[in-house]
């Protein structure tokens, strides 16, 4: 499965799902259980890459800003949510965290922002296609910080001005 595949199949799920993460999560575990076991672990190594990559105190001030808060699991149920919204608003967060502000459409507070169940996808349809547990992927796992500068989460004036687009559409209400 190449990068292109992989993109294809979060964004025809996400979108048969209309967004909700658990029936993306479920979409996801159907589509891919009807592929080979080693094209699933294509997949689990594209989506595991991509979480890895996401690690990023930057990332991790975007998701407080679009959160309220974002605990060290709710910060990794989001970067599982990211992918899941596609390589565009993904990389674009990647390249600008802020412009999450511009690149979601729509944002629900109870429903947005923690794709838990996408983290899993992968494991869950090869565990179904083969009955045994996943091998290891073979890829390097995430560095044991999150790269970049840390990020003052609890100074609102710090992250109203690191954020002003996520900031003003997402905290500013008020």
């Amino acid at each position: 499965m190449d990068e292109t595949e992989f993109w294809e199949l979060v964004d025809t799920t996400r979108e048969a799902a209309e967004g909700d993460p658990e029936d993306h999560a479920d979409l996801l575990i159907e589509r891919l259980g009807r592929l080979d076991p080693d094209s699933v672990l294509d997949f689990a190594r594209h989506f595991e890459s991509r979480y890895n990559r996401a690690y990023r105190w930057d990332l991790w001030g975007a998701a407080w800003v679009l959160l309220d808060g974002a605990s060290d699991d709710a910060f990794d149920f989001f970067r599982c949510w990211l992918i899941g919204q596609g390589r565009e608003v993904f990389e674009g967060a990647l390249h600008d965290p802020d412009s999450l502000g511009d690149l979601l459409a729509d944002f629900d507070e109870e429903l947005d922002g923690d794709g838990e169940e996408l983290g899993y996808a992968a494991d869950e349809a090869y565990e179904q296609l083969t009955g045994v547990v996943a091998p290891d992927l073979g890829i390097a796992p995430a560095a044991p910080e999150p790269e970049g500068t840390p990020v003052e989460f609890e100074n609102e004036a710090v992250l109203a001005e690191r954020y002003p687009k996520l900031w003003e559409r997402f905290r500013n209400e008020g």
